[in-house]
């Protein structure tokens, strides 16, 4: 395992090699959940890119720190993760928080950003009514008050059935998560809102949404995708939230065609 503090939190991250002409690639993850979400889209990446993977701040193995957790703070993290396994630019793919992580990135960091693949995310997510109401449920009853909801909005019925041992196992996840960190970031949506600035994201963009996604549907990424200038759209069907979990193999077939465009398109670089 791999950890490094920045300011006041021990970070935990993973990096996984590839040859030096392979290009790089940074996969955020979810509110609730920890990089393992990824894990059957890096093992069809493993070897084609060099990989940077990691729990942010208050997820996972990772400190939420003393200070207020932001957006910003989010993507200072990254930041200084990319400079610290000597990265240094790379594709971001962020699925939900981690795609707003990855869109502030862009803005704040536009020179370590290659391209961005945003999964299942927005500019900005619901109002300070909805996210103070769910920091107080968590506060009150923990994050297992909020599983059953969660996890309708993560999966599609077909996931969701009682005798599926991955759904046990993401429910784990979630309910595992540290509550301080799981508050500390839905404090960072509740005042984050990028729907003006992402007019002016400069780097290749391509959003993808999952058809049965409850959190953020299609029509609300498709909408992010017109916000941002010459973004690309596309949707994965029989998917939820999670879209990397139920459809990795259509997910990794996306991602490496969308840097392979990048890559061919000198005007992109």
């Amino acid at each position: 395992m791999q950890f490094v503090r920045i300011d006041d939190a021990v970070i935990h991250y993973q990096v996984i090699g590839a040859g030096p002409d392979k290009p790089a690639i940074v996969f955020s993850n979810a509110l609730g959940t920890d990089f393992r979400i990824w894990r059957d889209v890096i093992v069809r990446l493993a070897g084609k890119y060099t990989i940077l993977t990691y729990d942010k701040r208050g997820h996972g193995l990772s400190d939420a720190g003393s200070a207020p957790v932001t957006i910003e703070r989010h993507a200072e993290d990254l930041a200084f993760l990319l400079e610290h396994t000597e990265i240094g630019r790379a594709f971001v793919c962020g699925l939900s928080v981690g795609g707003m992580i990855a869109q502030q990135l862009a803005l704040t960091h536009p020179e370590k950003v290659k391209g961005l693949i945003l999964c299942g995310t927005k500019a900005r997510f619901a109002d300070a009514e909805t996210w103070n109401a769910r920091i107080a449920s968590v506060e009150a009853g923990g994050i297992a008050a909020l599983a059953e909801g969660t996890l309708e909005r993560w999966f599609t019925s077909a996931f969701r059935t009682p005798d599926n041992d991955e759904l046990a196992g993401y429910r784990n996840m979630l309910t595992r998560q540290p509550a301080n960190g799981y508050i500390a970031t839905c404090a960072a949506l509740r005042d984050a809102d990028l729907r003006a600035a992402v007019m002016e994201i400069a780097v290749p963009a391509l959003c993808i949404s999952a058809e049965e996604d409850g959190s953020t549907p299609p029509d609300v990424v498709a909408q992010l995708a017109k916000s941002i200038p010459g973004a690309r759209y596309e949707m994965l069907r029989g998917a939820g939230h999670l879209m990397c979990v139920e459809r990795a193999e259509m997910l990794s077939e996306m991602i490496q065609a969308f840097t392979a465009f990048v890559a061919e398109d000198k005007t992109l670089n």
